[in-house]
Order: C-alpha cells, then sequence, then structure tokens
C-alpha cells in the first residue's frame, strides 16, 4: 500500500472511495460512470489544489518520500552499458554513494549518486543514504577518472547529509567533504547535478558543485534539516515546519536567489505517483544541459564552475 503523508490524508480517502465504486461497477449490473467521473474530477482537483499550494515543511515531507524514485532507479533508465566502480582506494567501500561508467543516451559518461535504499534491507546496505568518508573519497576518485579520460560528470543528489557517527569523524569526514569539493573544483570536464530529493547540508554540495544545477520541483536543498534548526534556534524540533520556511529550502526559492539554474516539474502529486515520466523528464533536462557544456574546453569548464560559486559567495555577503 502507498505510503500517505499527513496533508495526503483527504485525498487518499477520496481515492479509497472511488477505488470501491469502481470495483461496485465491475461487480453490480448499475451503471454509476456518473459517480465514479464525479468523483475521480473532485479527487483530481484536490490533488492538483493541495500540490500547487505545498508549505516548505510539506515539500520536505514530499522530498523524503521513500516511494520517490531512487539515484539507482535513474541509472537503471537512463543509462545503459552501466559499470559500477567500488571503493576509495584507501579505506573500503561505502555503499550510500554509487557511482560508475556508462553510456547517457549514446554518451559515455561518469555518474555519481547518493542512494537511499527502497526497503528496510536496503535501506541498511546503503546506511539510509548517508555516506562516511570513504564514500565521498570514492566519489572524488571516480571525478578524477573522469578528468583523465574526458568524461562528463552526472551526480544525482538525495541525502539527509553526510554520516555523523562517531566512525565517520574518527576517519575523518569533513577532510574527505573537503577533498571532494576540492577535486570538483580543480577537474577540467563539465559536471551536471540533479537534486532528486533530499539535499541536505555538506553531504549533498559535496556532490553539486556543478556546472548546472537542477532541482525536481518539489526537491529541497539546505544547509541543514529543518529538524536540526529548530533543534539549535528553538531548543525543539516542534518548530521545523517554521525553521522550513526560513531556511528558504525550496527549489523555487533556491531558482529566484540564483543558486539553482533550473527545476524539472514534476506530475501532480509528485515523482512518486508517476516515477516514469519523472524519469524520463530528468532524461530531456540533462541532455540539454549538457550539450552546450560539451562544447566548452577544459579550463573554460572549470573556470565557469569556480565562478559559478565565488558569485553565490558574493551574493551571501552583499545581502
Amino acid at each position: 500500500m502507498s505510503i500517505t503523508l499527513d496533508f495526503e490524508k483527504s485525498i487518499r480517502e477520496l481515492e479509497s472511495k472511488l477505488a470501491e465504486l469502481r470495483h461496485m461497477a465491475l461487480l453490480d449490473e448499475m451503471d454509476i460512470s456518473s459517480e465514479v467521473k464525479r468523483l475521480q474530477e473532485k479527487t483530481e482537483t484536490l490533488l492538483e489544489k493541495t500540490y500547487k499550494n505545498l508549505t516548505p515543511w510539506q515539500k520536505v515531507q514530499v522530498a523524503r518520500h521513500p516511494e520517490r524514485p531512487h539515484t539507482t532507479n535513474y541509472i537503471d533508465a537512463l543509462i545503459t552499458d552501466f559499470t559500477p566502480l567500488a571503493g576509495d582506494r584507501t579505506y573500503g567501500e561505502d555503499m550510500a554513494i554509487v557511482g560508475g561508467l556508462g553510456k547517457f543516451r549514446g554518451r559515455p559518461v561518469v555518474i555519481i549518486g547518493h542512494e537511499k535504499g527502497r526497503d528496510t534491507d536496503l535501506r541498511i546496505k546503503h546506511n539510509f543514504g548517508m555516506p562516511r568518508p570513504e564514500g565521498y573519497r570514492k566519489a572524488a576518485r571516480l571525478m578524477q577518472l573522469a578528468d583523465r579520460f574526458h568524461l562528463p560528470i552526472i551526480t544525482f543528489v538525495d541525502t539527509a547529509g553526510a554520516h555523523p557517527g562517531i566512525d565517520a569523524e574518527e576517519r575523518g569526514q569533513s577532510e574527505a567533504l573537503a577533498r571532494c569539493l576540492e577535486v570538483s573544483a580543480a577537474i577540467k570536464v563539465p559536471i551536471v547535478s540533479i537534486i532528486i530529493g533530499e539535499g541536505g547540508s555538506g553531504g549533498a554540495i559535496a556532490l553539486a558543485f556543478a556546472n548546472t544545477l537542477m532541482m525536481l520541483e518539489h526537491s529541497v536543498y539546505s544547509v541543514i534539516s529543518p529538524e536540526g534548526c529548530a533543534s539549535i534556534l528553538w531548543r525543539t524540533r516542534d518548530k521545523k515546519e517554521e525553521a522550513a520556511v526560513a531556511l528558504k529550502l525550496t527549489a523555487q526559492d533556491l531558482k529566484k536567489f540564483g543558486i539553482i539554474d533550473k527545476i524539472i516539474p514534476e506530475p501532480i502529486g509528485g515523482a512518486q505517483r508517476n516515477p516514469t515520466t519523472v524519469i524520463q523528464e530528468v532524461g530531456d533536462a540533462l541532455e540539454k544541459a549538457l550539450k552546450p557544456l560539451l562544447f566548452l574546453d577544459g579550463p573554460t569548464a572549470r573556470e565557469r564552475r569556480r565562478a559559478k560559486f565565488l558569485a553565490m559567495g558574493r551574493a551571501g555577503l552583499a545581502a
């Protein structure tokens, strides 16, 4: 059964009634098509109205929805001849970040992305999409590999943040994140990033230092989670809704501030209701973003990427 978010309860009730009516129509000879049509229109209207007026906190809930397409779903649908590459050549393998070589619509690319996992076993395997240092060192290694063979990089961002455990700190979490950013700034191949769900803290920006950064319509991107922000400012997680508003973490806010380049629309009801359509939209957006970048020489691609992020810093200081 599909997971229902708090603000979707009235929609789910209508959908349940609609399913019952359709079942009755199959069992009985009564013509209730007009009632089915009326209820279907009512359901669609409510769904559209709800998703056009989501609050920032509701968008956080949608971004975290476990049934949204994950990095592995995008890889399976968009990347052919995918060859996964593992390990950071320093400590070990981290399944919270998946990556490798493949072809995107006929063009060789390197793909890197966070993977949260869809069920309990996979979530444990992928550590709920929260990488440890070896995950970011693996990402940096793959970026350097792409640079060596002149392959563009595609990254999918979907993480609550880097793993906060003691073991990660002992192995140099902050250094690994900084190193990943350093490599992103140094390499000469183009990088295109898409935030497909939750973009949390430095754990997200480590894979989002890109020439072109896009977000799905109901994804979020922030320096800290609303719960974390509320805990620091108000000493209680109960203020998470106010924190979500203050953080300006929605795709619409970030596009207005010039942090991201493009918002990729989602179907009414979010990506979780129609993954196939969303994946196709992401594929088209990736192709459109990559084409002009492929004509840039290496130094230009690198300098434009650096200038993009320096401009964000200057704008922040000016504000």
